[in-house]
């Protein structure tokens, strides 16, 4: 069963990502859901790719760490990128080696489908993204709803 894995993770974490402004409008947390994805790439598995699964609702997919294992070798690890808004080749967007290991990126963000190649070095190597959807509709109709309740607010006056 072990043997299975797959080497990406996706953890469902859709009430925790909302902050507490979001709690008091009036669309509901069900519009929106945060999701924490990751892979590991190394020598035999140089790419992976994140692709998401509803195309009708908007999809945000942001890059929080790439991290180099402290197994990998002491050499220059080279982790590139493209997404479905970008050149089809993939650009470098990050160097690593063990003087430096870690990479944050506070807010890249990158149009599903991503992927991810390793283009120098054996690994491993980790990332860690996450998909935020939310549902542009049904968002729209809350955000409508309270403009026109500050409109008869404001005719009380």
């Amino acid at each position: 069963m072990l043997s299975e894995m797959t080497s990406c993770f996706i953890e469902d974490d859709s009430v925790a990502s909302i902050s507490l402004s979001e709690f008091s409008s009036s669309s509901s947390v069900s519009d929106r859901a945060c999701v924490h994805w990751g892979c590991v790439l190394s020598a035999s598995e140089t790419t992976a790719v994140f692709q998401a699964e509803n195309d009708l609702l908007e999809n945000q997919f942001f890059i929080k760490t790439i991290c180099l294992s402290e197994e990998a070798g002491d050499e220059m690890h080279i982790v590139a990128v493209c997404d479905g808004v970008g050149a089809s080749k993939p650009l470098p967007i990050a160097t690593l080696r063990h003087c430096m290991p870690m990479i944050s990126f506070p807010g890249l963000e990158l149009i599903p489908p991503v992927t991810f190649k390793l283009c120098s070095g054996k690994g491993p190597v980790f990332i860690s993204a996450q998909h935020i959807t939310l549902n542009p509709i049904e968002l729209t109709e809350g955000e409508v709803d309270d403009d026109d309740d500050d409109d008869e607010d404001e005719s009380l006056f």
